[in-house]
């Protein structure tokens, strides 16, 4: 099966979409955008793959004609076991990784105190692995390290603590380490890796019962299809970076376009607030862009703003729309110059103001920015099309539908889950016209 990949290398998170020759999305992939985009690049890309496979045999059983719930609730328990396969091999390298730090270095002193107390900080935590996958389980992150951090911290506060050895020092190991292993993603073979979770799951789920071997036989057929490489396009913050050609790269502005009327087809204008920049887009019929406009120099106003407000706040970015919905009667904030964010928030808090009413103030303000820099663009034009991280945040999005509505009426807004992939979307549709384009020109010549 031919495949195309566009992946878009944002300044927070780099996201990667894999489609067919239909144009159809297999799958999907994301991880924390770093300094080496080349390596955010690979595991985004082979994120798109992992889904992309878990897509094949979700079509497969149902060819099949495997009923509804019993093929989602496998399909779960398939993931599940795949991604504890994964966070294993991870967890195991950074064990190693975090035992090499010391070795010979300042801390050789302490190293036998420091060594004991690693086995027993991720002891501690292999022991609570299962239950991070388990049915119903809960995670404020998907990404290894967020998943990894949070677990190690607490039992490295513990541990140092029992053994008397300072907890800075565990603290330095891993941060040290974090970043090797994140730059050596996963290199274990995938196949198998799917093989060794679907056994897992057939000998632990006695409902599968005589459905075993029709199961086993499906996804052994769907891991023997070849995800042939077609192309790939790159775009984003950081698509400077990467070694592709010319030819391989395009705007974050065409692909935004183009992924907005994938998604939406009457999509006419589309919002982009991402991590460092918002963009305002109109786009024609066949999604392509007519006119836009850019944020200026700085990234007031984006997502990169909101997750300074969260650090200032010590609370997670997740939790920022949550709290600005409680709000009844938001702050009036004047600028949203992330350089001076800190110092307004603490302003404010002193002058007795609530927290909520001044994130509600800041969602406000992120919107009516982002409402200026449509209007220079062309205004909006039914229908509306928000994407971006910010896209998901639910307070940006009610402040967004008030001020629209007060502005241009009663205009269809659309909002898709994936909107965060918008952008890989385009790079990956570009991606096939140019396959068939260049199929296309070798055919004729």
């Amino acid at each position: 099966m031919r495949t195309y990949v566009g992946i878009d290398l944002g300044s927070t998170t780099t996201k990667a979409v894999l489609i067919d020759d239909d144009s159809r999305v297999l799958g999907r992939g994301i991880t924390n955008s770093r300094s080496n985009y080349a390596t955010a690049a690979r595991v985004a890309s082979e994120e798109a793959r992992i889904d992309g496979r878990f897509t094949l045999f979700h079509r497969a059983l149902q060819r099949d004609g495997d009923p509804g719930d019993r093929l989602e609730l496998f399909l779960a328990a398939l993931e599940r076991a795949f991604r504890l396969e994964q966070f294993q091999e991870q967890l195991a390298d950074l064990e190693r990784t975090c035992n090499g730090q010391f070795r010979g270095g300042r801390f050789a002193e302490l190293e036998a105190g420091v060594r004991r107390a690693l086995d027993e900080v991720f002891k501690r935590v292999r022991s609570e692995v299962a239950a991070m996958f388990a049915p119903g389980a809960r995670r404020k992150s998907d990404f290894f390290r967020d998943i990894a951090g949070a677990h190690y911290y607490t039992h490295a506060e513990a541990v140092g603590r029992e053994l008397s050895l300072p907890y800075e020092i565990l603290l330095n190991i891993y941060d040290k380490s974090i970043l090797e292993v994140e730059n050596r993603p996963p290199a274990g073979d995938l196949s198998g890796k799917f093989r060794r979770a679907l056994q897992k799951i057939l000998a632990e789920d006695g409902h599968i019962g005589q459905q075993a071997a029709h199961l086993q036989h499906v996804i052994e057929d769907t891991l023997d299809v070849d995800l042939e490489d077609g192309y790939l396009v790159g775009t984003g913050y950081g698509r400077v970076t990467l070694p592709f050609s010319k030819e391989h790269i395009r705007s974050e502005i065409l692909c935004h376009g183009l992924g907005a009327h994938m998604m939406y087809p009457n999509t006419r204008t589309v919002l982009d607030i991402g991590g460092q920049d918002t963009k305002g887009i109109q786009v024609d019929g066949d999604g392509i862009v007519t006119s836009f406009q850019m944020n200026d120099r700085c990234a007031a106003g984006c997502g990169r703003y909101l997750g300074y407000i969260a650090d200032e706040m010590s609370i997670g970015l997740h939790e920022l729309g949550p709290m600005a919905m409680k709000s009844d009667c938001p702050s009036r904030i004047n600028s949203t110059c992330t350089v001076f964010a800190g110092a307004e928030l603490r302003d404010r808090l002193s002058l007795g103001e609530k927290r909520e009413d001044i994130v509600a103030g800041l969602h406000r303000a992120i919107i009516l920015r982002a409402i200026s820099i449509i209007s220079r663009s062309g205004g909006v034009t039914n229908e509306f099309t928000f994407t971006g991280g910010v896209a998901k945040n639910e307070a940006a999005v009610r402040e967004l539908r008030q001020l629209i509505k007060a502005n241009y009426g009663d205009v269809v807004i659309n909002i898709n889950p994936d909107s965060i992939y918008t952008g890989a979307l385009g790079a990956a549709e570009f991606a096939r016209r140019a396959y068939e384009g260049g199929a296309r020109q070798e055919a004729q010549a």
